[in-house]
């Protein structure tokens, strides 16, 4: 009987070792996954943008700034990773069009409801909220 549950132990052992290295070392954190909005970009405090962060690394920033009531609108896409408290986005397409660079941030709060970290390139500061992932971009009517 020991023989057997020694067996059985060993058996979940090495199912649970299994499943742990399958997941990779660079694995995307749970807490950054999701839909995140906020207000402001550098030169232009009105702007809003939501930041869509999948699980799978991918990343798409939707942005919109209000010029005289009518929305100017732009899409990102591209990867984002972090490192310890910097988060790089790597941006490969704007408005579907190939475009590459990459933008390093570093983390300066983060919970489960809300963000805050700052452009390393612009020492802009960003303060995100999370909101439901099918949530949309406000129209400029309701901010003006």
């Amino acid at each position: 009987m020991r023989w057997l549950l020694g067996c059985v132990v060993v058996f979940f052992a090495t199912q649970a070792l299994i499943l742990l290295s399958a997941v990779p070392a660079g694995a995307a954190p749970s807490y950054m996954v999701g839909t995140w909005f906020g207000h402001g970009q550098r030169g232009d405090q009105g702007a809003m943008y939501i930041d869509r962060m999948r699980a799978d690394g991918s990343w798409r920033g939707e942005y919109r700034s209000c010029i005289k009531g009518k929305p100017v609108d732009q899409v990102n896409t591209g990867r984002w990773s972090l490192q310890g408290d910097i988060l790089t986005l790597q941006v490969e397409s704007a408005n579907g069009l190939p475009m590459s660079y990459t933008d390093p941030y570093k983390m300066l709060m983060h919970s489960a409801k809300a963000q805050k970290y700052l452009s390393l390139t612009y020492n802009f500061p960003f303060s995100p909220q999370r909101v439901a992932d099918d949530f949309q971009m406000p129209s400029c009517e309701l901010i003006s």
